[in-house]
């Protein structure tokens, strides 16, 4: 009987030992995963904003055939980075070189609710098929329900080569 309960308190104070180590095993997994969660979230909320480097230029082609005046819509292939993916997409732009020899690019998309909108040689203008809006060639609002003039892509010229950045959101009214 005194070997028999002997026994007993030794399988339970080795079987004590083994639960506190499985439990202790468990809380520790779930605390370094909590912690890798928290400092990802705290990371993503408090994390300084990366900054945009100059590989967001994208090549939008030739422009000595470029004629003064007459808006021109081109397409471009563009490099976005999703995260930790970097994919290709095309992108358009509506360019127009101005009397002073400079070149504008507006974004292919209205103000108002983000319609394509075309370039209306007759009139002179930019008119937006959704709601009505019309934009100069200049890219100010004439008519309609657009809050803003056209948002701009940001511009540099290499020869004849065009290079278009980011675009930038033109201010409210």
């Amino acid at each position: 009987m005194l070997l028999e309960s002997r026994s007993n308190i030794l399988q339970e104070q080795g079987g004590l030992k083994r639960r506190s180590f499985l439990g202790g095993v468990i809380y520790t997994l779930t605390s370094l995963i909590g912690a890798a969660i928290a400092a990802s979230v705290g990371s993503y909320v408090l994390g300084a904003p990366r900054q945009r480097e100059e590989t967001e230029w994208a090549d939008a082609g030739n422009i000595s055939g470029l004629r003064a005046g007459i808006p021109q819509q081109i397409t471009f292939e563009q490099s976005r980075m999703d995260a930790w993916k970097a994919r290709n997409e095309k992108s358009s732009a509506w360019i127009i070189l101005n009397n002073q020899g400079s070149i504008t690019a507006f974004s292919p998309l209205c103000t108002h609710l983000g319609c394509a909108y075309r370039w209306e040689a007759e009139r002179r203008l930019f008119a937006c098929p959704c709601h009505g809006s019309l934009f100069s060639a200049t890219g100010d609002v004439i008519a309609g329900p657009a809050p803003r003039p056209l948002d701009r892509y940001t511009v540099k010229l290499e020869g004849s080569r065009l290079w278009l950045g980011p675009f930038r959101k033109s201010p409210g009214v």
